[in-house]
C-alpha cells in the first residue's frame, strides 16, 4: 500500500461531447485541438481549464471543471496564503523557527521526515510547495490554524476545496481511525507497514479529504497572482518566489517561461490522482506579459503497476498542451 508519494505530474483516455468552439488562431493549429483531446481521453475521471488574459478574455478552454475531484497537495497554497497573510499581519515572521521531532512528523516529507531540529519559517514554507513536504505542511497549517484556512475558502467562496485538520489526521482516519483522531508518527509508521486502525476509507470523502474544482483553482490563482489577498507588494513577491519553486512545473512548462503553481498526488488503495493548477506568464519584448492560468485534474481506480504509464500520459499531455498555448500565444 502506498500514501501521497509526491510525483512529478504526468497521465491518459477518450470522451465525448469534447470540444467548444477555438478561436481563429487555435483552429489554425490542429495541434492545440489534439493535445486536449489526449488529456481527455484519459482514462478515469478528468477535469481541466486555460484561460489566457485575465479571466479568460483571449481564450478559455474549459472540461468538466465544476467537478469536485481529489486535488492532493494542491490545497497547500491555500496554507501558504494565509500563513503569509499573516505575517503581514504581525502575528508570525519568516524567521521564526520551528521544532521538527515525532510530535509534529508525517508521511511523505523528503525534506524533513528524518530531521530533527529547529528550523526556520521561510524553510518550512519552502519545503511545503517546492517538495509537498508533509511535515513541513502540518507545521504551517497549526502555525495559522485550519480554521483560519477554512475561514479564507469560506469568505472567497471557494466552496469546492477541502482542507484536512492536518495530513496526519487525514492519513489517520483514511486508514480507519475516527475522525479528528491523529495516530501520531507511531501510527504513521502502522499504515506503513500495512496495519490500519480499521476498515480503510475512501480518499474522496466529505470528512478529512483533500477536494476541489478547477474552476475554483483557476480563479484563486488568477486573484493570488494579482496579488487580491495580499496588502503589500513584498509579500505577493514572496508567494511568487516560492510558488515557481514547485518541483511540478519543470516538467510541464516550456523551457524558459516563468510559472508559479502546486501540484498534488495520491495513491490510496487502488486510487490514483495527479492535479496540477498554477500560471505561467507569457512575453515578448515591447509587449505586456500575458497570463495563462490553468489546472488540470486526473483521478481514477487501478492497479499500483500502471501508475507510472497513468503518470507518463498526463505529464505527456499537460505538457503538450501548454507548448501549445505558449507558441499560439507566446
Amino acid at each position: 500500500m502506498s500514501i501521497f508519494h509526491r510525483r512529478a505530474l504526468l497521465g491518459g483516455l477518450p470522451a465525448a461531447g469534447l470540444l467548444v468552439a477555438l478561436p481563429a488562431a487555435a483552429e489554425a493549429r490542429p495541434n492545440l485541438r489534439a493535445a486536449i483531446a489526449r488529456f481527455v481521453a484519459l482514462e478515469g475521471s478528468k477535469s481541466f481549464r486555460i484561460d489566457v488574459g485575465e479571466n479568460g478574455r483571449i481564450f478559455r478552454q474549459s472540461y468538466k471543471a465544476v467537478r469536485p475531484m481529489f486535488i492532493g497537495s494542491a490545497v497547500k497554497t491555500f496554507i501558504l496564503t494565509r500563513y503569509l497573510q499573516e505575517v503581514e499581519r504581525g502575528n508570525r515572521t519568516l524567521g521564526e523557527y520551528f521544532t521538527v521531532d515525532d510530535r509534529v512528523r508525517s508521511l511523505s516529507s523528503p525534506v524533513l521526515e528524518h530531521m530533527h531540529g529547529r528550523f526556520p519559517a521561510r524553510s518550512v514554507l519552502e519545503a511545503m510547495i517546492t517538495h509537498s513536504d508533509n511535515t513541513a505542511t502540518d507545521i504551517a497549517l497549526k502555525a495559522v490554524g485550519v480554521e483560519t484556512v477554512r475561514a479564507f475558502l469560506r469568505e472567497h467562496r471557494y466552496d469546492s476545496v477541502l482542507v484536512p485538520g492536518s495530513t496526519r489526521v487525514m492519513f489517520s482516519y483514511l486508514a480507519g481511525a475516527p475522525d479528528g483522531v491523529d495516530k501520531g508518527w507511531k501510527g504513521m509508521e502502522q499504515i506503513m507497514a500495512d496495519r490500519l486502525f480499521g476498515e480503510p476509507r475512501p480518499a474522496i470523502n466529505p470528512v478529512q479529504s483533500m477536494m476541489g474544482t478547477t474552476n475554483d483553482l483557476v480563479t484563486y490563482y488568477q486573484r493570488a497572482l494579482r496579488g487580491d489577498y495580499f496588502a503589500r507588494p513584498d509579500t505577493l513577491t514572496e508567494f511568487r518566489r516560492i510558488q515557481a519553486m514547485a518541483s511540478a512545473l519543470a516538467p510541464t512548462v516550456p523551457a524558459g517561461v516563468a510559472a508559479y503553481g502546486k501540484g498534488g498526488s495520491v495513491d490510496w488503495e487502488g486510487f490514483h490522482a495527479f492535479c496540477l493548477p498554477g500560471q505561467m506568464v507569457l512575453g515578448r519584448a515591447g509587449v505586456a506579459p500575458l497570463p495563462v492560468t490553468f489546472c488540470f485534474t486526473y483521478n481514477w481506480s487501478g492497479p499500483e503497476e500502471g501508475v507510472p504509464a497513468a503518470f507518463s500520459a498526463y505529464v505527456a499531455s499537460v505538457t503538450a498542451i501548454l507548448a501549445q498555448i505558449t507558441r499560439l500565444f507566446g
